[in-house]
């Protein structure tokens, strides 16, 4: 009898400890992973008239709360827009400069991160030119144009990263191409230990494009390397009004010691409208 009476213990204590297995698993995952987004939110100009800035801010930060990320990067950012986020997110730190002074004029590549969840380390900006380490315009571009970087420590996980946030030009083809290159040439130096890391921003090029392709020699776009298939839109910019956005051109690039978890392009909208001419792209990932 006892053979029989282990053998039936074994059946009905077993689907508990795989259950058992399977929820600290999951419950793993859910405190390692973290919240991974890129959003260029458009500066404030009163050019926009219906979309100037006072009155989609309060949308672009319920968005933000509403979605939970525990790192993200914007472009465009000008002083007010960067004192309107800080105001509405309490909970996060952020660094980053001015593009045009290295302080406070000008569009900010900022990058936004949890207080806590992460300790800032070491951060820093270069300028996307023939001379990084000051203001200037780069080869054909019509702006400044920056990347800024931070080296962080997860305090859950003990695991330390780089996440680094650019906006490569919109007019210059040679500036998106030399931009492309050097950065990956500053992500080198700076991430000389092969941390993992990861790369965002709103790149102005399609993965057809040269820029796009020269990045992917070196890192990984999350959308290809994600674990489940890509959710929403496959497009990111296109305009304020609700209508098809026609290409992807903000990214979210990983190197082989990240893992991407879920993908997806949020079209959250308000009526007829965007809060911003651009869609953010959201990503989980785990650091391996």
């Amino acid at each position: 009898m006892k053979p029989i009476i282990y053998i039936l213990s074994f059946l009905l204590i077993f689907p508990i400890l795989a259950s058992a297995k399977k929820y600290e698993s999951a419950k793993q995952k859910n405190t390692i992973s973290f919240n991974v987004m890129t959003y260029n939110i458009r500066m404030n100009t009163s050019e926009d008239g219906i979309n100037a800035w006072p009155l989609r801010k309060d949308k672009v930060t319920g968005l933000l709360k509403f979605h939970q990320p525990d790192i993200f990067g914007v472009q465009e950012a000008l002083l007010e827009q960067m004192k309107d986020l800080e105001n509405g997110l309490s909970d996060f730190d952020h660094v980053g400069v001015g593009r045009d002074d290295g302080k406070t004029q000008g569009e900010t590549m900022a990058i936004f991160f949890r207080k806590s969840r992460f300790e800032k380390l070491a951060d820093g900006t270069f300028w996307l030119s023939e001379n990084p380490e000051k203001p200037g315009i780069g080869w054909d571009a019509a702006c400044n144009r920056t990347c800024t970087w931070v080296r962080l420590k997860d305090k859950l996980s003990k695991q330390t990263f780089y996440f680094f946030n650019t906006h490569l030009d919109h007019r210059g083809k040679i500036a998106r191409v030399n931009g492309s290159k050097l950065l990956l040439q500053k992500i080198s130096e700076i991430n000389n230990e092969n941390l993992p890391l990861i790369l965002t921003g709103d790149f102005n090029s399609t993965k057809k494009d040269e820029p796009i392709k020269i990045i992917n020699e070196v890192l990984g776009d999350s959308r290809e390397k994600t674990e489940t298939a890509p959710y929403g839109p496959d497009g990111t910019s296109g305009g304020f009004d609700v209508k098809l956005m026609p290409r992807i051109i903000d990214y979210i690039f990983v190197n082989n010691n990240v893992r991407v978890l879920r993908y997806g392009i949020l079209s959250d909208s308000f009526g007829l409208y965007y809060p911003s001419d651009h869609l953010p792209v959201f990503t989980e990932m785990q650091i391996k």
